[in-house]
């Protein structure tokens, strides 16, 4: 079996769970036929932050419904997917190898962050998973470091998939309409992102805050492009990312979807 690859998503409104019109709706839908099966998921997720990374050991992780304001049918929602401890565990062994600090919960379920995407991806929730939290306080560089660290989970099966967003602004993104046209500030940072990304300059992305047109504007807090750095630094060094997807959420959230071979 190859090494799956390591996959970034951007997992949008949780809204985009309802709205199958949605362009990144129909992508997460046909996600499974992209990658092969995992036998596990470890999902490093925007919404769950901590001072150093976390791992979940639930054996039966709770479906988190954390947000509010949304249609009833949105909190009515599960994903009822077994857990991994032991994939949980193992991660964390690998953590500890880099050097790098870990803690365990034995409570902590599944926020948005992994089931907004995985129920569209893998509705029938029969696939083991974990979940991996981001250090808001940390840089791009420590999240690479954490990827580069799990990376030998790829060959064992393991989809490693961070799931955050392209660009994160949701004081923009309130009131805007779903048809709007992206302003120029999020697709000045998005091209800028996604040509390094598939450039394989990974020098300059470790350096965005400083060279990404809009940085800021786009992240104003960078916890949800952290994901992506997990992600990136799982994937095989030096080597170009894949664009998988493409599109906007309202126009201010860049949906880009990205697999690190």
């Amino acid at each position: 079996m190859a090494p799956l690859p390591a996959l970034f998503i951007s997992h949008g409104s949780p809204l985009l769970a309802l709205e199958p019109e949605a362009p990144a709706h129909r992508f997460l839908k046909d996600l499974a036929t992209l990658v092969e099966r995992p036998k596990a998921i470890l999902a490093i997720s925007a919404h769950w932050e901590t001072p150093d990374p976390a791992l979940s050991l639930a054996e039966r992780p709770q479906t988190i419904h954390d947000f509010r304001g949304f249609p009833p049918a949105l909190f009515a929602m599960q994903y009822p997917a077994p857990g991994a401890p032991t994939l949980a565990r193992q991660a964390g062994a690998l953590l500890a190898q880099a050097g790098l600090e870990v803690t365990f919960s034995r409570t902590r379920g599944l926020d948005h962050g992994a089931w907004t995407p995985l129920t569209l991806a893998w509705p029938a929730a029969d696939i083991p998973i974990t979940q991996l939290s981001v250090q808001p306080h940390r840089d791009a560089a420590h999240h690479a470091a954490v990827g580069a660290a799990l990376r030998p989970l790829r060959d064992e099966g393991v989809l490693v998939m961070g799931s955050g967003s392209f660009s994160h602004n949701l004081m923009e993104f309130r009131g805007q309409d779903p048809a709007a046209v992206p302003p120029v500030w999020v697709t000045r940072f998005a091209d800028w992102m996604r040509q390094a990304l598939t450039e394989g300059r990974h020098a300059d992305l470790l350096a965005w805050e400083r060279l990404a047109p809009e940085a800021k504007r786009n992240h104003p807090t960078p916890e949800h492009l952290w994901p992506l750095y997990t992600a990136l630094g799982a994937g095989t060094p030096n080597t170009p990312a894949r664009l998988l997807h493409s599109s906007t959420d309202r126009a201010i959230l860049a949906m880009d979807a990205f697999a690190f071979d």
